[in-house]
């Protein structure tokens, strides 16, 4: 969702790159609201931190919350933004939701990535 929300606010100003500690695949959820914001993720993939070169890149905005965090080469600009992941597992404290309260798992999440882009200043170093 961070990766289409970006890509959709940013457009070409910036290069956009989305992976995950342990990918899991996008989670049908996440393709249905960002549907209901005119984003299509239908096409995106689940990539692994591990596939991308940190050390190329100029910030970081990590997402995880009781997940591991990658580790960032100190030279790299990181920001934290801790977020519950929305898809509940076996480890959750509520894997049995609904449909809709699913749903609003992922809008909320959803909402809370796009609020903090739009205070992101990407001309501050």
């Amino acid at each position: 969702m961070a990766e289409g929300l970006a890509r959709d606010m940013f457009g070409e100003r910036v290069s956009v790159l989305s992976a995950g500690s342990a990918p899991a695949g996008v989670n049908p959820y996440a393709v249905r609201v960002m549907a209901e914001n005119g984003i299509d993720l239908s096409a995106h993939t689940s990539k692994s931190v591990n596939g991308i070169d940190l050390a190329k890149v100029d910030l970081i905005i990590t997402l995880c919350a009781d997940e591991v965090c990658p580790i960032v080469p100190a030279t790299v600009k990181r920001l934290h933004w801790p977020l519950p992941d929305p898809a509940p597992n076996t480890k959750s404290a509520a894997p049995n939701l609904d449909k809709d309260q699913l749903m609003d798992r992922f809008r909320t999440a959803r909402d809370k990535i796009s609020a903090r882009l739009s205070n992101l200043d990407l001309n501050t170093p």
